[in-house]
């Protein structure tokens, strides 16, 4: 069993940065993949962001790339997600999510998954 608690969700200008965390416990090990993925009202989850446990180069949606970074810690078995230059287009409901088959965009792969946490942006 992993649990998953995200954390640094809020209320960001556009222009302006936010970092989220994502801390994991549990059963880790088996865990070969992170990823972010994110819903906004009335819309479908949708992929933002991925990495491999081991490194690696990440995959990003093309509306975030350029602008948000994937990244973890190992150590700490914690994995965050810089946002950088936010759009209003951004605002969702932000999940961190783990796969123990490998990264990708496809939900699917990923099999354990935080509570969210909220990201609004202002115009």
């Amino acid at each position: 069993q992993v649990q998953l608690v995200e954390s640094g969700g809020g209320l960001a200008q556009a222009g302006g940065s936010l970092r989220l965390s994502c801390a994991a416990s549990g059963r880790t090990f088996r865990n070969r993949a992170m990823g972010w993925f994110r819903q906004a009202p009335g819309k479908e989850r949708e992929f933002v962001a991925a990495l491999s446990w081991s490194g690696g180069i990440p995959y990003y949606a093309d509306s975030v790339k350029g602008r948000f970074t994937i990244s973890k810690d190992n150590a700490k078995n914690t994995m965050y997600l810089q946002m950088n230059s936010l759009k209003p287009e951004d605002t969702a409901i932000y999940y961190c999510a783990l796969s123990d088959v490998g990264p990708g965009s496809d939900a699917r792969l990923f099999r354990s998954w935080g509570q969210g946490t909220q990201v609004t942006v202002s115009s």
